[in-house]
């Protein structure tokens, strides 16, 4: 699915047929073969991971939230791990702008907060 919601800004969101993990301090976070990939002009891409395939017990809502003009009202999460908490680790999109519909409810987590995102084959 592309938006393009203005000349100059395009996102592109699409299935990923890989293997995507989310891993931090040796445990698995998420784990799935279900990932949609964003893509946003002037941004890397990201991995969303379905809430069925994310570890949900580990996360805790964050009173953090942000708003994307393109996207709409993010919602924050922080990781639980036995030793510590990761905070805002995560974001999801519980009720997305029209055009990006595809990722509600799903969980991005920020790479540079966790020990590794991989994707396989």
């Amino acid at each position: 699915m592309a938006v393009n919601p203005d000349a100059e800004h395009r996102i592109d969101i699409v299935a990923n047929r890989h293997r995507v993990r989310v891993i931090h301090g040796g445990i698995t976070i998420a784990d799935t073969l279900s990932a949609l990939t964003l893509s946003e002009t002037g941004y890397p891409d990201v991995f969303y991971f379905p809430r069925a395939d994310v570890n949900m017990a580990r996360l805790e809502r964050s009173t953090h939230t942000t708003r994307c003009p393109y996207k709409g009202e993010a919602s924050y999460f922080h990781l639980r791990t036995e030793d510590t908490r990761v905070e805002d680790v995560a974001w999801s999109y519980e009720a997305p702008l029209a055009g990006v519909e595809g990722i509600k409810n799903f969980v991005a987590f920020y790479a540079s907060r966790v020990d590794r995102i991989d994707q396989t084959s």
